[in-house]
C-alpha cells in the first residue's frame, strides 16, 4: 500500500510488507507474520530482526512464546526525521571539512580528464555535473554556446532542470548560435548571427570542466566531458570575449 514511502526510509520492500501485517495483526508469533505476509519464515525472522534494530518493531517474550510487535505508525515520522537530521549534517560536513580534505589528496600536478556519455541518461548526467559543480563554485554562474537544433533534445530527459538551476541560485549566460532560446530568471542571453544551416552543439563552460554536446545519426545525444582547469580558462577567454563584441 505505502511500500514506496516505507522504503525510502530505509526499509526493504519485504520488510514493508512485514510491518504492515503486524499492524493488521497486533502482538504475534514468527509463523502468523510469515503466513499473513505470504514470506518464508527464515526471510520473515531476518526481516523482523532488522525491523527491531531499526526501532519500527518491538519484541515481546511470553513465556515461551515468541512475539513481535509494531510500534505506532508515528515512528515512522520520527525515523524520517532522524535520517533529514543526520543527512543534513552529511551535508555540512561535507562542505566545510571532507570534500576540502579530499581535494588535498589530489596531487599537485593537473591533469586532463575526458569523460563520454550518450544517449537521455548521460545527458541528464551531465546535465546534473552542470549543477552540482557551479553550485560549490565562487560566482555560482557558467557560460554556454547554444545552437538552436540541439535544444529540443538537450532537456528532454531533464526538463526540470531550468527551474532546478534557478531554485540553485545559478546564473548562466549564453550566446545562442542562431535564432531562438528563451528567457528565463537568472539567464543572459545574446545571439551570434548566422547564415545557412547550424549544426547541433551545446558547450557548457563551468571551471574546471567542459562539457560538449551534439547529436550523432537519428538524433541521438552525446558528450563529452573535459576536466583541465587550463582548457576551461581558455574557453572562458574565447566566451567572454565574443560576449563583449556582442
Amino acid at each position: 500500500m505505502h511500500n514506496k514511502t516505507l522504503e525510502k526510509l530505509g526499509l526493504s520492500h519485504k520488510e514493508a510488507i512485514i510491518y504492515q501485517a503486524l499492524l493488521s495483526l497486533g502482538p504475534s508469533p514468527i509463523r502468523t507474520i510469515a503466513e499473513k505476509s505470504a514470506i518464508n519464515r527464515g526471510t520473515t525472522h531476518e526481516c523482523l530482526k532488522n525491523l527491531l534494530h531499526k526501532g519500527v518493531v518491538n519484541y515481546l517474550p511470553r513465556g515461551k512464546r515468541k512475539l513481535f510487535a509494531p510500534r505506532d505508525p508515528e515512528v515512522l515520522l520520527q525515523l524520517a526525521e532522524k535520517q533529514q537530521s543526520d543527512l543534513e549534517g552529511a551535508i555540512s560536513a561535507l562542505k566545510t571539512s571532507v570534500i576540502p580534505d579530499l581535494q588535498h589528496l589530489k596531487p599537485d600536478f593537473s591533469s586532463t580528464q575526458v569523460q563520454f556519455y550518450e544517449g537521455d541518461e548521460g545527458i541528464e548526467f551531465v546535465l546534473r555535473d552542470i549543477l552540482s559543480t557551479v553550485q560549490y563554485s565562487a560566482n555560482k554562474d557558467y557560460a554556454v554556446f547554444s545552437s538552436k537544433p540541439i535544444r529540443s533534445h538537450l532537456y528532454r530527459p531533464f526538463p526540470n532542470y531550468t527551474n532546478l538551476r534557478i531554485k540553485k541560485g545559478i546564473q548562466v549566460r549564453v550566446i545562442a548560435i542562431g535564432d531562438g532560446g528563451e528567457d528565463a530568471q537568472l539567464s543572459q542571453r545574446k545571439w551570434l548571427k548566422t547564415a545557412g544551416k547550424v549544426d547541433a552543439a551545446y558547450i557548457a563552460i563551468y571551471p574546471p570542466k567542459v562539457a560538449i554536446i551534439s547529436l550523432a545519426s537519428n538524433n541521438y545525444p552525446t558528450a563529452v566531458v573535459i576536466e583541465a582547469k587550463e582548457v576551461a580558462a581558455a574557453q572562458q577567454i574565447i566566451f567572454n570575449t565574443l560576449w563583449e563584441l556582442l
